[in-house]
């Protein structure tokens, strides 16, 4: 452990005991709590996405940022129908101040909305078991890549942007997400088909993970912000569950989900 490829685990190790545990309040006590924290999680991801793209960052950041919550938290109190503009509100907002990464802008940022959208709309109409499962598939899938990483390292997965993620780690996040799935399935007679589910979602995550990488690859910075020691900012904790967020979001349409019930 006093290998400098372990140097960063104690501090991960306590940002993320904290996160989780606001998580998990927060998602066994639903509602307004919930809501609220996923709004606050999508406002700060958007205010860092700002400042790492834009040149106009301290200007933009904050209204962008606090425009970005305020849609989020509104956005599930109305029928789906009239949610949706409001998600893509603050992706159209901005293109009128920034100054540069416009479109990165408002792709992630329509990304961070329907994901946080999905989050409020999982627990809300899933309840607490099926957000459990979706939360412990993108954790297992990041705790697993990242010792899987370090332990057996290997070829790399995309090395120009993340040199430090490895087809070992990949996989090691696909097979845990599969215990996940079989863990679940059989303590709420999804059937075993929620295993290959489990694994796309660990595969969206990851694609969520690189997503953010390449932006900050762009904006040459290495991490979103310094909020979380250890970790960066909040994007950089919160990207893997975007894709997965988002993924479910999508999948939902094409699968039954929960499946089996």
């Amino acid at each position: 452990m006093t290998s400098s490829r372990w140097n960063d685990l104690k501090p991960r190790m306590i940002s993320a005991a904290i996160l989780i545990a606001i998580a998990l309040v927060t998602v066994w006590i639903g509602g307004i709590a919930w809501r609220l924290f996923i709004s606050a999680a999508c406002g700060i991801m958007v205010w860092e996405l700002v400042r790492m793209v834009d040149t106009n960052r301290d200007k933009s950041a904050n209204l962008l940022g606090g425009l970005a919550g305020g849609c989020a938290l509104a956005s599930i109190y109305l029928p789906a129908s009239f949610a949706l503009p409001l998600l893509l509100l603050p992706s159209m907002a901005g293109f009128g101040r920034m100054e540069r990464g416009g479109v990165t802008y408002a792709v992630f940022t329509a990304m961070i909305l329907l994901a946080g959208y999905g989050f409020m709309s999982v627990r809300a109409e899933l309840g607490i078991v099926w957000m459990l499962w979706l939360t412990c598939v993108v954790v297992i899938t990041d705790v697993g890549g990242y010792f899987a990483g370090r332990i057996f390292g290997g070829p790399k997965l995309w090395p120009r942007v993340s040199p430090k993620k490895t087809w070992s780690g990949a996989i090691a996040g696909w097979i845990g997400a599969a215990i996940v799935g079989l863990l679940f399935a059989g303590t709420t007679y999804a059937g075993f088909g929620l295993m290959g589910i489990s694994i796309a979602i660990s595969m969206a995550s990851q694609i969520g993970d690189m997503a953010e990488s390449t932006i900050k690859r762009r904006a040459g910075v290495k991490d979103s912000s310094n909020l979380l020691p250890g970790h960066g900012g909040l994007l950089d904790r919160f990207d893997g569950m975007l894709g997965a967020a988002l993924f479910l979001l999508i999948a939902g349409q094409i699968i039954d989900f929960p499946p089996g019930l």
